[in-house]
């Protein structure tokens, strides 16, 4: 189902639930500050936990699935207890900017230390960090220069050889958005046709399926972001695995970057606290547990990534700012449907 064609149902039935419940959404305790994270907790506890520790600011984390916390916070509305809002998609950030669930920031160390393609341009939302969407593929039965592009994944030589992302994906959300711009939607319907058939049963909710569906050979290519590559690497390094990144030759599209990212919500009652949270999570100690912890790339310019991961100066970037990627994303996943994805 369309993410964004589930907004009205779901949010109907968000909005039912808190008046059934009445009272029951949650209070916040006065001194803590309530964080709603899109991003597996795994992945953001440990930076949260490091806030806690230096500011003594107690956090609570409430984890969930994008859109379901988008949703949750228009049916709160003004009750709400969440003082902040993190997930892994700029454009999820930016549809919650559009329903005024955020407000416009005001922190000028956080502006100068975070380039502006990865902000609000109100600053209602400011990247943290960055993936890149890639192609992992088994280093026993592929070379990297089988594939140049990720439209080539499309090509009837790699039937029954691939794994993809289901169409709940929000990064296959957000890849198919940044191709349809830059190759239009009769290329990009074609590819998705491509994809599908080549990809047969092979189609996973989980980046880290992909990951291992690749290393233990039962396919030969996938597309995920990089990280889960790494991840799976530090368990099992003798795994048969590499990444390639895609479409860096001259004329090329670029490789595909999105955020995760935070803002504060527009009904937080903790407002110095919230803005303590991001300085920390933008501040150099906060960008190098994401560079450390999840081998993303940090988006401070001064802080390095990871020496395992390709460097980020030499690579090509698909060039459809960010912030488009709301706007872009219904059209996008119609078209996903369109060719019977699911």
């Amino acid at each position: 189902m369309n993410q964004y064609r589930f907004h009205n149902l779901a949010t109907m039935l968000a909005f039912c639930a808190c008046l059934v419940v009445g009272a029951a959404v949650p209070a916040a305790e006065p001194d803590t500050l309530v964080v709603y994270s899109g991003r597996a907790e795994r992945l953001i506890k440990p930076v949260l936990d490091a806030f806690q520790a230096s500011s003594g600011i107690r956090v609570e984390l409430l984890s969930s699935g994008t859109t379901e916390l988008v949703n949750r916070l228009r049916a709160e509305g003004s009750r709400t207890p969440a003082d902040v809002f993190i997930t892994n998609d700029a454009g999820s950030l930016e549809r919650a900017r559009e329903l005024k669930l955020l407000q416009p920031g005001n922190l000028s160390d956080v502006d100068r230390a975070i380039p502006a393609p990865y902000r609000a341009a109100d600053n209602s939302w400011i990247g943290l960090s960055g993936r890149l969407w890639v192609i992992v593929y088994n280093k026993n039965l592929a070379k990297p220069s089988d594939v140049a592009s990720l439209l080539d994944l499309a090509e009837p030589k790699w039937k029954d050889k691939i794994a993809i992302p289901n169409a709940g994906s929000e990064y296959l959300q957000a890849g198919v958005s940044v191709m349809k711009v830059v190759h239009g939607e009769a290329r990009i319907k074609q590819f998705l046709q491509g994809l599908k058939t080549n990809a047969g049963a092979q189609i996973y909710g989980k980046s880290s399926q992909i990951v291992e569906a690749v290393a233990k050979g039962q396919v030969v290519l996938g597309i995920v972001n990089h990280y889960y590559i790494y991840r799976h690497l530090g368990t099992t390094p003798d795994a048969p695995i590499a990444l390639l990144v895609p479409d860096q030759q001259e004329g090329k599209m670029g490789a595909i970057l999105n955020v995760a990212g935070v803002g504060i919500t527009a009904q937080t009652r903790h407002l110095d606290a919230a803005k303590r949270l991001v300085a920390f999570l933008a501040s150099e100690a906060g960008q190098k547990q994401f560079a450390d912890l999840n081998k993303e790339y940090p988006l401070r310019p001064d802080v390095t990534a990871d020496p395992a991961l390709p460097d980020r100066e030499q690579l090509r970037i698909a060039a459809v700012p960010l912030t488009r990627l709301s706007e872009l994303r219904e059209p996008a996943m119609a078209l996903i449907e369109s060719v019977g994805l699911r």
